[in-house]
């Protein structure tokens, strides 16, 4: 547990609970709601233990309890009457509270409750499309912003993981006869698959049929399947890999390997702007998300 985050500047707890800088020092001015130490050179730093109260007390304030009742509680009831709320409601914004809360405080239960709540009242797609994905981009507004670090991203990354593995295995005997198969995979030393492996719950949900490959595969890892003669698509997501100067040469050597073939090629992420105006073959295509791929499927 050495490389999680304990310390904490104000902006940290505005990126992460919403609650604006200002209002934060009121709460802790006139509430005493938090208590931050302060460095050697007197600048003020909040624990871990402060920011799971603040999303705690945000939790309660959301939910018509007043600061000046939360006050008054102790740190023990803030945190029950929060994981009880949190159990109990579990619609969207309610639900990314909770999800913050168990991905900075480990708490596996916490998560499995709050996704099992959301089942009770929405299906795995809207809970993708309306909770995990919005959740998902703040965690990427966190990494931005230096406010996370890797073990909470792996924690409650794989805790999604695993849901979309379930819903997908739940899938596999509707699978119909399809002309195209999907070939998913991540380029050489790139790891960010959630969106891709929704992306292979889609396609199974449509009656596709896919490979699913996984992180961090080389291209000549593909060999076997470029010179399938079956009618392939590649799929690809690019999140931090290739690097922007090696982008173009990774591209180039796709285009040249589809060449005289049947195969299609997919790439997905931001990092497709730097080279989808390149002249490649007409096979590769390019998308911002995953949810843009899906409106062209």
């Amino acid at each position: 547990m050495n490389n999680i985050k304990q310390d904490f500047t104000i902006k940290d707890l505005e990126n992460i609970s919403g609650i604006k800088a200002h209002t934060i020092r009121i709460w802790e001015k006139r509430y005493g709601l938090l208590k931050p130490q302060r460095t050697s050179t007197n600048i003020r730093y909040y624990s871990h233990s402060n920011l799971q109260k603040l999303l705690n007390i945000v939790l309660l304030n959301k939910n018509n309890h007043k600061i000046s009742k939360i006050a008054k509680m102790s740190e023990e009831e803030i945190k029950l009457q929060a994981r009880e709320l949190a159990f109990s409601k579990a619609i969207n914004d309610e639900a990314l509270s909770s999800f913050k809360l168990s991905m900075l405080q480990f708490d596996k239960v916490l998560f499995n409750n709050t996704y099992d709540k959301l089942l009770h009242k929405k299906t795995f797609r809207e809970i993708f499309k309306d909770v995990f994905i919005p959740f998902l981009e703040h965690i990427g507004f966190l990494w931005q912003t230096d406010t996370l670090l890797p073990a909470h991203e792996h924690f409650i990354s794989n805790l999604i993981a695993q849901k979309i593995h379930i819903n997908t295995e739940n899938l596999q005997y509707s699978i119909t006869y399809s002309k195209k198969t999907y070939v998913l995979f991540l380029p050489e030393n790139e790891i960010h698959e959630l969106g891709l492996l929704y992306l292979n719950y889609e396609l199974v949900l449509r009656g596709n049929h896919t490979i699913y490959l996984g992180q961090s595969l080389p291209l000549d890892n593909l060999d076997y399947f470029f010179k399938n003669d079956r009618e392939l698509c590649f799929v690809t997501s690019l999140t931090v890999q290739p690097y922007d100067d090696k982008i173009d040469d990774y591209f180039n050597q796709i285009n040249d390997i589809l060449k005289d073939t049947n195969h299609e090629f997919i790439a997905i992420g931001r990092k497709t702007e730097l080279v989808k105006n390149n002249n490649y073959n007409f096979q590769i295509s390019f998308f911002d998300t995953v949810t843009d791929v899906l409106k062209e499927l």
